[in-house]
């Protein structure tokens, strides 16, 4: 789940002779969505953005498979942040920025929690560990009201609040 660890599996191993097929959480989730294998139930929100993680998305080119399982909860719509994709601006916890006194008005992951609630979704979703970690950090800066504030979410989490559950092949139907 970590794109960090995803990173390092994919692309610096195989420097060890490992040549293994690495995938993402999202990129399964995905696969099991698409072939049906599991199907979320209910809706659990209105509107999503999603935070595109530096290691999974720059790094790694893996854009659309959170995206597609945002797309497939029930009654859910996507907006984007102006930021996104491959000019998506780093939450700050890649570069190190958790550990460090940042120079200048604000901190990184603050402007991108500024950037998430404008978008006036009800969840920002992201599929790193540490972009919830920055994020949750960013957030309360921006919006005092925590009845108010955009809820920090990784898009697994989504998922499994949608009730998706497995859905029975006729093989496994006894």
């Amino acid at each position: 789940a970590c794109p960090h660890c995803f990173n390092t599996f994919k692309n610096e191993y195989v420097d060890f002779g490992i040549t293994w097929e690495i995938y993402h959480h999202t990129e399964i989730l995905e696969k099991l969505l698409n072939e049906g294998k599991i199907q979320p139930k209910t809706s659990v929100v209105d509107t999503v953005t999603f935070h595109d993680s530096c290691y999974l998305g720059r790094q790694n080119g893996v854009y659309e498979a959170p995206r597609n399982i945002l797309r497939q909860l029930p009654m859910v719509d996507v907006v984007e942040m102006p930021r996104n994709l491959s000019r998506g601006l780093c939450c700050g916890a890649g570069g190190g920025n958790m550990f460090m006194e940042e120079k200048g008005e604000k901190r990184v992951n603050v402007i991108r929690a500024e950037e998430a609630q404008n978008t006036g979704a009800q969840v920002v979703a992201t599929s790193c560990p540490f972009c919830v970690q920055m994020f949750e950090s960013g957030v309360p800066s921006v919006e005092a009201d925590e009845t108010r504030r955009i809820k920090v979410m990784d898009v697994a989490e989504l998922l499994q609040a949608s009730k998706a559950t497995p859905v029975e092949t006729p093989a496994e139907v006894s």
